[in-house]
């Protein structure tokens, strides 16, 4: 976790704003995944990889963010 806790912040939010949302016309590439993983229809390897690669830079975030709030808890 002290991996985590060296990455600057701002890095990890530009990092999700720029990938984690890229493409952004006609809409996010994370937004048209998850909407494929509702209706079922993401079973191509390629969609799952995208999935993965939009959708990692927020998990990091969100690691990010709730590790800073249990460290500030302490």
């Amino acid at each position: 976790m002290s991996f985590i806790d060296q990455i600057p912040l701002t890095f990890v939010i530009l990092a999700a704003l720029t990938l984690g949302l890229a493409p952004f016309v006609p809409e996010p590439h994370l937004l048209e995944k998850l909407r494929m993983l509702a209706q079922g229809t993401l079973v191509r390897p390629v969609d799952i990889f995208d999935l993965v690669l939009h959708a990692a830079p927020w998990a990091l975030l969100m690691v990010k963010l709730g590790r800073m709030a249990v460290l500030r808890g302490q």
